[in-house]
């Protein structure tokens, strides 16, 4: 049995994991490594790819930056969260804002010393990077649309670097970054919707807030058709393998998702939502694999 000191150190490690939200960082991660193995590098062997100790760095590197950015950008939003998200922020609580910001620092300071490995130009984009999010968390955030612009763009980024390593510039690739930078997009204006009440509170100018839900969800609607564009390029004109299924999905699940997004009325409607979209974010990562179900096998060695 733990005594009561383990306990709340425990608690305090659960409560840094929350924070910096380790699970969407580790789908990240594997994300990266398997854009890179299905997608960026086909041509190379799993091999090499999986032990490049650059692409490593630039992945551990990537991570780092992401765990700051959920720091300072639940740092700024404490309040807000405290209405949105009260049983959440209780736990974010049990860490001190003050480790909070050290932690902050300090990941950020690792993230450009490790990609000083890499190359120079490694530095400058991760130094690029951490003031992008600072700055996003601090200022852009409460500008109605052009937040939910940066935010998305900030949410692909981690792939951009591993696609400027590799230098594949293939249209799939572009078609594949669009269809999700447009997912993560009517995410981030569902978030607006779910967590109208804590913006409200503190005077935050977002979309539902300025000119009203009805807006909003035709402002999301129109980017959830604009997806059914890459989708159904991907189905029809790119050889993503079995991978076309999970496109299919998508616009079975996009199509409804429209219709009960008009439906919707309160809170727990848009956090269904918003979990549908993330549902097809992270189906996606795995949906990779789908590709050639071989091609690992065949490639080993």
């Amino acid at each position: 049995m733990l005594n009561r000191r383990n306990k709340l150190l425990l608690l305090k490690v659960l409560s840094l994991f929350s924070v910096v939200r380790g699970y969407n960082i580790l789908v990240i991660a594997l994300a990266q490594y398997l854009a890179s193995i299905y997608i960026l590098a086909p041509e190379l062997p799993v091999r090499e790819v999986v032990f490049d100790i650059k692409l490593f760095v630039i992945v551990i590197a990537s991570a780092m930056v992401i765990a700051g950015g959920y720091i300072i950008n639940n740092f700024y939003d404490a309040e807000k969260d405290l209405i949105n998200k009260p049983r959440k922020s209780m736990l974010d609580r049990l860490v001190s804002q003050r480790f909070k910001l050290t932690t902050y620092f300090v990941l950020n300071f690792f993230a450009v010393i490790a990609a000083s490995y890499v190359s120079f130009r490694a530095v400058f984009f991760f130094s690029s990077y951490i003031f992008g999010i600072w700055i996003y968390s601090h200022k852009l955030k409460k500008i109605p649309f052009l937040g939910n612009f940066i935010s998305a763009t900030l949410a692909i980024t981690p792939f951009f670097i591993i696609f400027v390593y590799y230098k594949n510039i293939q249209p799939v690739i572009f078609v594949h970054a669009v269809f999700l930078f447009l997912l993560i997009l009517a995410r981030e204006m569902i978030k607006d919707l779910e967590n109208i009440s804590g913006d409200l509170a503190q005077n935050y100018r977002t979309i539902p807030i300025i000119y009203g839900t009805r807006i909003s969800k035709l402002l999301i609607s129109l980017l959830i058709l604009l997806t059914l564009v890459p989708s159904l390029l991907l189905i029809f004109k790119f050889d993503v393998g079995y991978m076309n299924f999970y496109f299919m999905l998508c616009v079975v699940l996009l199509v409804s998702f429209i219709f009960l997004l008009f439906k919707a009325k309160t809170r727990k409607d848009y956090v269904w939502l918003h979990n549908i979209l993330k549902l097809i974010i992270v189906m996606g990562v795995f949906g990779i694999l789908l590709i050639d179900v071989n091609l690992v096998l065949n490639r080993i060695l």
